[in-house]
């Protein structure tokens, strides 16, 4: 049975190896066994009982919660030839006729429907369709220790009752320990196999910038954008009035921005994110309602405006970048305020205890002065061994200074208030301030007023954040936020209690916000952008969003390794039989056309190359990357060109990469090799060493 799933993977997907953890996922599936998957956003999720349900006689009922998330699913499902359908409340009575005859007929093989709609047709058509199983899909949804929180599925159990012998799997991209244990109970899973996969995304940088004031934050995201041309992204607000505010912004600097939220009408609602899901409108600013239901795959960059409530809720949301795996960017800020309007919306819900503790999760990631990826891993089980190198942290170590007498001066000025101020006013006493109500409760009159004037008003925010998150002094949220004064507060101020605290680092990270100048593309990427402009229009022929034909990823490829016929496209990640046969002859008339119009790219690459030039000054001279030059270097060896791959790639390197090779036995892609390797050897050495064991072998063959 898994060798038909690893024909339907490379069939039907265009991969020709499973991602890690995928293989025994289906196969336990395929052994009728209830499952739960956890698994990160972009991760796969989707094949894992993508495959089981063409594999199984029936139809599979998937379970999920967004209209916009079916639809997208289903369509996504059609190019790749399969048969699937959605049945839920955007059908009228005919369209849902139709899909009730080819479910009962067996004529699709995936229905996707909402919780609600579930309910109401257990009990009458379903009984006549032959399920094959049920995936419920972002099952986090069921446990009210979730982000996401929606009571209609905790009805599912009974729907795991009535048909007791169908194998159900639950997946979801966010879970800590309790929500996993909460969601096998609510679904009434049986002898639950749990898998557990990696949530790094390495892909993803990780930043975090603290209080940075409104106007300056505006103009940091218009520099950020800019520096990122043509680049789709979502910027995150608390508040819908943000998202309005942010985007008219955005538009008065020539960016164009749409904002999305509940406030706005359902035609609206549709028009913005269809523009956004085809690439008519590259930039949303949204709530966090905006997102759940997107596959969109080249998100390359995601921005929270504000804090956000929980750690789940913000890992999902920067999932929403670099789903193709390439790399993206996600950029945090956050201040006191957003604090306060977090701890006000905690402590007003019935499940107070439970999202207070979840935002000061958050608030110590934010906080964070060590690698934030282990933080955030950590938060979901997961241990990172070494530090990330992909964060705003590891790229600029914090400088620790000793905090005490900086404590000592806060303190003090809270103390000779009776614990009767704010952070601001706390500020400007230490600031010595000329401020009318800080004057009118004689506040200038105190020992502590002007002890701090050396510091600026933006550095003792960052220390006062500092303070209040290491337990020095606390908010007083039920007194109208005034500062008070802790144990550890008082062990500081009156028996010298040593702090340390994390210098401000704002002049460190203002140096990288300065506009960039325009890089010069390279050929290749030229030529990338030319093959985004022919599958926008075949999309909009086909009325379908453009990652629907290809991948970002996908398209890089195809410009990074030229192939010049339908064979040659089928060694590309992501292309499989049918999307060769409807997609191929555009995209090769145009790589044709883009090979016609110079010498063969491989035969320049040979002259660099004879004249001792080593493939870092080729890459310079020819403005292409080094991944193409090494990939030209593979195909004129193959070719019998005179070219000696040693001195690139080592005898050792080439032993183990044979090894890889006898294990996975398949050249079309390089990634399952990268993964197995324990991403020890660069993929361009994977590429060498493959060349060279396919020359020994054809010669082989050729002798014997």
């Amino acid at each position: 049975m898994l060798s038909k799933a690893q024909e339907v993977l490379q069939k039907h997907f265009g991969y020709s190896t499973f991602r890690p953890q995928q293989e025994e996922i289906i196969t336990n599936v395929l052994n009728k066994k209830d499952t739960l998957v956890l698994m990160p956003t972009g991760g796969g999720k989707s094949i894992c009982f993508q495959i089981p349900a063409l594999l199984f006689e029936g139809v599979a009922i998937v379970i999920s919660p967004l209209i916009s998330l079916m639809k997208d699913q289903v369509e996504s499902l059609r190019a790749n030839g399969i048969k699937a359908a959605y049945f839920n409340s955007s059908l009228d009575p005919v369209q849902e006729r139709q899909v009730i005859n080819s479910a009962i007929d067996g004529e699709i093989k995936l229905l996707y429907v909402s919780p609600e709609k579930l309910f109401t047709i257990t009990n009458t058509w379903l009984k006549d369709v032959q399920v094959s199983m049920f995936a419920v899909d972002e099952a986090h949804c069921v446990s009210m220790w979730g982000h996401d929180f929606r009571p209609e599925y905790t009805q599912l159990s009974n729907v795991r009752k009535q048909f007791s012998t169908i194998p159900f799997i639950a997946l979801t991209a966010t879970a800590d320990k309790s929500t996993r244990k909460d969601i096998v109970k609510q679904l009434g899973l049986r002898r639950a196999v749990v898998y557990l996969s990696s949530f790094n995304r390495s892909n993803l940088s990780l930043e975090v910038r603290a209080n940075v004031p409104k106007n300056k934050k505006i103009k940091e995201i218009v520099q950020f954008i800019e520096n990122r041309p043509n680049q789709s992204g979502i910027i995150y607000c608390l508040s819908r009035k943000q998202t309005e505010e942010i985007a008219k912004e955005l538009r008065n600097n020539h960016i164009d921005a749409q904002a999305y939220h509940a406030g706005l009408s359902a035609d609206t609602r549709a028009r913005i994110q269809e523009d956004f899901i085809t690439d008519d409108l590259s930039i949303i600013t949204a709530t966090i309602a905006f997102g759940m239901g997107i596959d969109k795959s080249n998100v390359r960059w995601v921005i929270h405006n504000n804090l956000p409530k929980n750690i789940e809720g913000y890992y999902q949301e920067i999932g929403r970048a670099g789903r193709d795996g390439l790399p993206s960017t996600t950029r945090m800020y956050f201040n006191l305020k957003d604090l306060m309007v977090l701890k006000r919306f905690a402590s007003g819900s019935e499940q107070s205890p439970i999202y207070t503790e979840k935002l000061q999760r958050m608030l110590n990631y934010a906080e964070a002065t060590s690698c934030r990826r282990k933080i955030l891993l950590a938060y979901f089980s997961e241990d990172l061994k070494e530090d990330c190198g992909n964060c705003d942290v590891c790229k600029n170590p914090p400088q620790f200074l000793d905090g005490t007498v900086l404590a000592q001066k806060a303190l003090s000025a809270v103390r000779r208030t009776n614990e009767n101020i704010g952070v601001n006013m706390m500020i400007n006493i230490l600031r010595g301030s000329a401020n009318q109500e800080l004057y009118s409760k004689g506040y200038q009159n105190i020992k502590t007023y002007g002890v701090g004037q050396d510091l600026s008003f933006k550095d003792w925010q960052h220390y006062t954040n500092q303070l209040i998150n290491i337990g020095v002094m606390e908010i007083a949220y039920d007194e109208s936020f005034k500062l008070k004064i802790t144990n550890f507060g008082n062990e500081v101020l009156f028996r010298n209690r040593k702090v340390k605290i994390t210098q401000a680092v704002d002049r460190v990270i203002k140096s990288k916000e300065k506009k960039s100048r325009a890089k010069k593309l390279t050929k290749q990427e030229q030529f990338f952008e030319e093959l985004r402009k022919l599958r926008a229009s075949i999309a909009k022929k086909e009325g379908v969003p453009a990652y629907i034909i290809f991948h970002d990823a996908t398209l890089q490829q195809i410009a990074a390794e030229l192939p010049t016929s339908e064979n040659d496209l089928l060694t590309i990640q992501g292309i499989n039989e049918i999307k060769v046969e409807r997609y191929a002859k555009p995209f090769l008339d145009l790589i044709k056309k883009h090979n016609d119009s110079k010498l063969s790219t491989f035969e320049v690459t040979y002259r660099f190359y004879q004249q001792g030039i080593s493939p870092e000054q080729i890459a310079e001279e020819r403005e292409l990357s080094m991944t193409t030059i090494f990939s030209h270097l593979a195909k004129l060896y193959a070719d019998g060109k005179n070219i000696d791959l040693s001195i690139y790639v080592n005898d050792n390197e080439v032993q183990k990469i044979r090894e890889a090779f006898l294990k996975i036995k398949t050249t079309n892609a390089l990634k399952p090799y990268f993964d197995y390797l324990e991403e020890k050897i660069p993929y361009y050495k994977i590429r060498l060493g493959l060349t060279i064991i396919m020359t020994e072998l054809a010669k082989t063959k050729t002798n014997g």
